[in-house]
């Protein structure tokens, strides 16, 4: 093993030490900043959060856009380091320069992070489990129909659910003429703007639930707007794929086309399990009902521990099958790290900020939420715009049943709701799953578009959408 090979060996052998260091020197160079400017203490007692502090997440997400198109490989190899190491200036100024808030908002990220990556990571791994055997080639009419399907099943199991079930099946039925736009459309319907009926379909929606909207007013008030959005990508797709397929049918038809198209589903532990999961999201708000634990991660452990055991369990014929590795899980969880950490202050910004920007309609808070769901978490991005629709008064049941009795007040809630669901799929962090699939496609082979070029494919097919639903659901 000589030169690069043994530098190579060296990153991926050692891994975790290395990522240690970038951890450890982020957290240095966060208190020395720390200490040459120091936070201002508001009114409030409580830091004012600069707009300095955002850098690094600044600096992140351009590591993201621009590193893959300078060098992949490199980026590839260094991309924990990057996201070790920035989340660690953030951690670092953040635990030194503003004390217990300080300590408070990073350890908030940290159990938001393992919230995040036991519903993600965990329903990775129990779809492992579930094999959905396919024979036969699916056609345009077939594949946009397993899409239109996967748009409803988001519903029923979320977003991330979804995704990690039908992607596989979805790149067997395809095998030999999958192109990374079929995974892109995959991502816009499936992972993200199917989700949008119910509060378990995505998370921005499972949260404003939590706060107290009620569970089926989802289901009233945006069933229209998921409609004007899923059918034009569906007929979007379609079209697409028949371009595609005329083109493939001048090549000789593969074998498998040939054979009679079939669908069967194996892994009933992996199906009992999956059930599990998604219960596991009820366990916390059931415990903070009867005033149990609150504030304890049981809902996310319990979804882990229901991952481990479904992975252990599992038949291996059906991890072989489903070439089941946990590369995909781990490029998620390294990069999220940093994304998670880099995010507390511009969430904070954001926060402290809000009510400076002139959101008076829901056509502004359509676009405002949008455009920082398609690059934050859209979750917490839902949460600050829902606080300053209704500010001056504090997120509770109450003050939100009041809010939404009103044409204005249901009107900026749709803005907010559709906006965090459907521009999440603008970019490839916008949602969880969005980056899962995109893991899960390179593993097996799909070479995908970098974060510059999967945002030009969303301005070219998704963004004219959206502003369609704007145009006739929103203004």
């Amino acid at each position: 093993m000589k030169g690069d090979d043994s530098i190579h060996f060296l990153i991926f052998r050692h891994g975790p030490v290395v990522w240690a260091i970038s951890a450890m020197l982020g957290l240095c160079a966060g208190t020395i900043a720390a200490g040459l400017a120091p936070p201002v203490e508001g009114p409030d007692g409580e830091p004012v959060i600069s707009l300095f502090t955002v850098i690094p997440f600044v600096v992140l997400l351009a590591s993201a856009a621009l590193m893959p198109l300078i060098s992949r490989r490199i980026w590839h190899r260094h991309y924990p380091d990057f996201a070790f190491g920035l989340g660690g200036i953030v951690a670092g100024y953040y635990m030194v320069g503003m004390g217990m808030y300080g300590m408070h908002a990073i350890m908030h990220a940290g159990l938001e992070y393992y919230a995040f990556i036991a519903l993600v990571g965990g329903l990775y791994v129990v779809s492992g489990g579930i094999l959905i055997r396919t024979q036969g080639r699916a056609g345009p009419v077939g594949n946009t129909l397993l899409l239109a399907f996967g748009a409803v099943l988001a519903n029923i199991v979320g977003t991330t659910g979804a995704s990690v079930l039908l992607i596989r099946p979805f790149m067997r039925l395809n095998e030999g003429r999958l192109r990374p736009l079929h995974i892109i459309l995959f991502i816009f319907i499936v992972s993200n703007c199917g989700g949008s009926l119910t509060p378990i379909g995505d998370p921005p929606l499972y949260l404003g639930f939590l706060k107290g909207v009620p569970f089926f007013w989802t289901l009233k008030h945006l069933w229209e707007d998921w409609l004007i959005t899923v059918g034009p990508l569906l007929v979007v797709y379609f079209a697409i794929d028949t371009f595609f397929s005329s083109r493939d049918r001048k090549s000789a038809a593969p074998a498998a086309e040939k054979l009679p198209f079939s669908i069967s589903i194996l892994g009933m532990r992996g199906i009992i399990a999956l059930v599990l999961m998604i219960g596991g999201v009820f366990v916390d708000p059931l415990l903070g009902h009867f005033g149990l634990l609150q504030g304890l991660p049981v809902g996310a452990t319990f979804q882990l521990l229901v991952a481990i055991v479904a992975y252990t369990t599992a038949p291996r014929q059906l991890l072989e099958e489903n070439e089941f590795t946990f590369e995909p899980v781990k490029d998620v969880g390294l990069l999220f790290v940093g994304i998670f950490i880099t995010m507390v202050p511009a969430l904070g910004y954001l926060s402290a900020h809000g009510g400076d920007l002139g959101l008076d309609s829901p056509t502004r808070y359509y676009w405002a939420t949008g455009g920082l769901s398609a690059i934050l978490d859209n979750a917490p991005t839902y949460l600050n715009f829902l606080q300053i629709s209704i500010a001056p008064e504090e997120v509770t049941r109450a003050s939100i049943a009041t809010f939404i009795a009103t044409p204005l007040g249901s009107g900026d809630l749709r803005a907010i709701s559709t906006a965090a669901v459907f521009f999440g799929a603008m970019t490839y962090i916008g949602n969880g799953p969005n980056f899962m699939v995109k893991a899960i496609a390179e593993s097996s082979g799909v070479r995908m578009p970098t974060f510059l070029g999967y945002l030009g494919w969303a301005s070219l097919i998704l963004l004219p959408i959206l502003a369609i639903h704007w145009y006739v659901m929103i203004r």
